[in-house]
């Protein structure tokens, strides 16, 4: 459960990263690719995602950049109601599991994030926002991740 707080918390940090989201989300990708070279093979496109600055310049990658910046909106735009995202979460968890993301890289993905809000947010980026965030995130990948075992088990089926 999120109180109050990391509701509020949350809330006034987004403010202005949300209106800048792709700038932000490449810094995000940037972190993640640097924390798991590995996942850079993940993503497929025309263009040679080989290393890091020819992905993060590639249309389709800064569509995808794009996306994953929006479920963040989306989940901040609900932190009192997260629970009307679960349908949307799981069928995210259910994608990433077919194009081969493992569970683990969620994890990744949560240090990038906070990465990317201490980069951006600076003095701004306290403990308690650092909590905040994590406790959303959380709530967000245990939806993704229950999407993404149901998605296993009904492959092995």
């Amino acid at each position: 459960m999120l109180s109050e707080k990391d509701k509020e918390l949350i809330r006034g940090s987004w403010e202005s990263l949300g209106k800048n989201k792709v700038p932000h989300g490449v810094i995000m990708f940037s972190r993640l690719f640097e924390l798991d070279p590995n996942l850079l093979g993940l993503f497929n496109y025309n263009t040679n995602c080989g290393s890091s600055p020819d992905c993060l310049s590639s249309p389709q990658f800064l569509e995808h950049v794009t996306k994953v910046m929006l479920v963040i909106d989306a989940a901040v735009s609900h932190l009192d109601d997260l629970h009307t995202l679960e349908d949307f979460l799981l069928n995210l968890g259910r994608k990433h599991q077919a194009v081969g993301v493992s569970t683990q890289s969620f994890t990744v993905v949560g240090e990038s994030l906070l990465y990317m809000l201490q980069c951006s947010l600076g003095p701004g980026y306290t403990g308690p926002l650092r909590q905040a965030w994590l406790n959303m995130y959380s709530i967000v990948v245990a939806a993704m991740s229950r999407g993404w075992s149901k998605n296993g088990e009904d492959e092995a089926d």
